[in-house]
């Protein structure tokens, strides 16, 4: 009997054999239906409250549902919806529009970056007297506190723009509707925006006429309406707006057309002002017949409208018959010519004294009230402009590279007018402002302010020995500079004498003498004596900047500083204060959108004593009534001295007449190639016939 024997099982393969893999999918299938129960529970949790209201709403939703063709229906009835249909697909329509618009709403953000035209105005300079004299910066605008523009010229713009924007929710349903049709329908646009929109439009958003521009700017007034206050939006709206002719913002637009402040504006102008809001170009009338009857019209229209909201009375209304025709063209000062030196000056001082960075401070808005006064801005300009003339008739040559550097300065350190050059626009060098001639012998009066003040040494380290304007000092030409150890010796190995001019000599002279003489000698041992280093200091508290002061040699005492005119007549207004010296400056106020700005103005101080400044007055009114005798005939506070350079390099006359003292400066320089200051050649006149006298004389009106 044979015996079966069973094969082997085969081994399982991989994944595990047939009876494995049932068992899994078993398994996998409890996971999957345990999970599946568990959704289906949570899931029935929520929605089983529901339930009751799902059941009540499932016949409408029934009916709702569209069967087509309609039966009962016949002909093309069968295939239009029923009126369940339709107010549920309105329902539907508006309950997601509200959605949409809820959240567009909570999505949108007013903007943090302004547009940079809604924030950029110009800076507006004023004469002392408080007139304008410039303006700077790309656009025509300067912010006005809402508090300082009239009533009837807000109502004006409200009447014209916008009568019910004080109850409005700062936006236009109708205006919106009406301009998104225009837009979709015709390809253009429409107005009727709010001021709100308006003001958003102007400061956060672009021109573009566009869906999406316009509805961004409904939400953003929508937010914006409930963020700020009505009059905030309206003042920014005002400061905001386009008027034509350059301008932004009813403060310009009010000087622009009338040449007034928007505060002294009345009705008829307002009105007139409002009406070019609608677009300046159709309703400036000075542009055309047709622009003045339709403003002449809409003038009309806006005043009526102003009675009609009860923000014009009748009675007043009647007043305003005649239309109130603009000026012909902008009246604002622009710079040019002489008045870009005034600015420069101005702005340089008032960004350093009012702390003001150069980004703050071109971001405009200020009102810089300078020190400049125009009369005598004018005749100093006029002065100069005809001795330039002058000299280009004269020797062409010579006079090409001529420059006239002129300053007044009063004694409190006002700056009261400047000459800085024929156009700034075509020299930009200052010619008032530059240090680069030497002061020659104007420079006398603080070496003897210097002995006056802290008297002589003629032993090294000894006492000071006092000295009064009756001292006497050899004015011999060529006399020998001495220090207390013998004759001084330059670095070349030769003695250093001193010269007068044309080589003269006096003899014995008394420094009072020799300074109304202009005697060169006296004063450069004087200096000497005094020490070098009391005259620099006593220069330089007087009005003269350090960096201009010379080297500290004998020829300090003769002028080789290079002081400015500014400095020039600053350092002898000292003099005329008494001994206090003011640092000279150009502007007395500031404000910014009428907000005062606090200002660093300078402080007096002690320069030398009052007696000594009183003897140097007295010794200089010796000096102009001993060239000049019959000039300044019965007016008394008159004093004066030329000044004369080595090797002819510069021609000087300061003086001071009325507590104003005023430095001319004639010198040439060939911009192209140096500052290096060069000979005369004449330019300057002769000591008989003096071009700085002649100007200083016309600018201070003696001549």
């Amino acid at each position: 009997m044979q015996l079966r024997v069973p094969a082997p099982p085969e081994p399982p393969a991989a994944g595990g054999g047939r009876a494995e893999r049932r068992r899994s999918t078993r398994s996998a299938g409890r996971e999957k239906g345990a999970a599946a129960s568990a959704v289906a529970g949570a899931a029935g949790r929520v929605l089983g409250p529901l339930a009751p209201y799902a059941r009540r709403i499932a016949p409408y939703a029934r009916r709702l549902k569209p069967v087509y063709p309609r039966p009962g229906r016949t002909g093309w009835r069968r295939w239009m919806p029923s009126w369940r249909q339709w107010i549920g697909a309105v329902l539907t329509s508006c309950g997601l529009l509200g959605a949409f618009l809820v959240t567009a709403y909570a999505m949108t953000d007013i903007p943090s970056n302004l547009n940079s035209y809604a924030t950029q105005q110009d800076n507006v300079y004023f004469w002392s007297d408080g007139t304008p004299m410039a303006r700077t910066g790309w656009v025509q605008r300067q912010a006005m506190p809402l508090k300082d523009i009239p009533e009837d010229v807000r109502w004006a713009v409200l009447a014209a723009e916008n009568e019910s924007f004080y109850s409005d929710p700062g936006i236009s349903v109708k205006g919106i509707t009406r301009a998104l049709f225009r837009t979709v329908g015709e390809g253009d646009t429409e107005g009727g925006s709010t001021i709100t929109q308006q003001y958003v439009k102007n400061v956060y958003l672009t021109q573009n006429q566009t869906i999406s521009r316009k509805f961004t700017e409904a939400m953003i007034s929508l937010k914006l309406d409930n963020k700020m206050s009505k009059d905030e939006i309206l003042e920014g709206y005002l400061n905001t707006s386009w008027f034509g002719r350059g301008t932004y913002g009813i403060q310009r637009a009010a000087q622009a057309y009338y040449g007034k402040d928007v505060g002294k504006l009345n009705a008829s102008e307002a009105a007139m002002l409002a009406s070019l809001l609608k677009g300046a170009g159709l309703y400036d009338p000075t542009l055309s017949k047709a622009n003045h009857a339709r403003a002449v019209e809409r003038w009309s229209w806006i005043l009526d409208r102003m009675v009609k909201i009860g923000k014009l009375s009748p009675q007043e209304r009647t007043e305003y018959t005649k239309f109130p025709d603009p000026l012909k063209s902008n009246p604002l000062y622009d710079t040019g010519e002489q008045s870009d030196y005034l600015v420069e000056l101005a702005s340089q001082y008032a960004k350093k004294a009012g702390h003001l960075t150069d980004k703050q401070f071109d971001l405009g808005g200020y009102q810089i009230y300078t020190t400049f006064d125009r009369k005598r801005e004018q005749a100093l300009t006029t002065a100069v402009t005809k001795a330039r003339k002058d000299a280009r008739q004269g020797d062409p040559a010579v006079a090409k590279n001529g420059h006239y550097g002129a300053a007044s300065v009063a004694a409190d350190g006002r700056i009261l007018a400047v000459y800085g050059g024929p156009d700034h626009r075509r020299q930009g060098y200052n010619e008032s402002n530059a240090t680069t001639v030497p002061a020659g012998t104007a420079f006398l009066p603080f070496v003897y302010a210097a002995g006056l003040e802290h008297g002589v040494h003629k032993t090294r380290g000894g006492p000071a020995t006092p000295v009064t304007p009756d001292s006497v000092y050899d004015g011999d030409d060529a006399v020998p500079v001495t220090t207390p150890e013998g004759p001084y010796w330059d670095r070349s190995g030769k003695k250093v004498a001193a010269h007068n001019d044309g080589g003269k000599s006096y003899g014995k002279i008394t420094l009072r003498e020799a300074l109304a003489k202009s005697v060169n000698t006296p004063f450069m041992q004087l200096g000497m004596d005094a020490g070098l280093d009391e005259v620099r200091q006593t220069a330089e508290a007087s009005g003269l900047l350090p960096s201009s002061i010379g080297p500290q040699v004998p020829a300090l005492s003769l002028g080789n500083s290079t002081p400015s005119a500014i400095r020039m007549a600053s350092g002898y207004a000292t003099f005329a204060a008494e001994g206090t010296h003011t640092e000279p400056y150009s502007v007395r106020r500031i404000t910014r959108n009428g907000s005062p700005v606090a200002l660093a103005t300078p402080r007096p101080k002690r320069a030398v004593g009052a007696t000594v400044a009183e003897q140097v007055t007295d010794a200089l009114t010796d000096s102009f009534r001993t060239a000049h005798p019959e000039a300044g005939a019965g007016r008394s506070g008159i004093s004066g001295k030329a000044g004369t350079a080595d090797k002819d390099t510069a021609s000087w006359y300061v003086g001071t007449a009325d507590s104003v003292s005023t430095a001319i400066v004639v010198y040439r320089i060939d911009l192209a190639r140096s500052l290096e200051p060069l000979p005369l050649k004449g330019l300057a006149g002769t000591t008989a016939d003096s071009v700085p006298y002649a100007l200083w004389s016309a600018a201070t009106g003696i001549g």
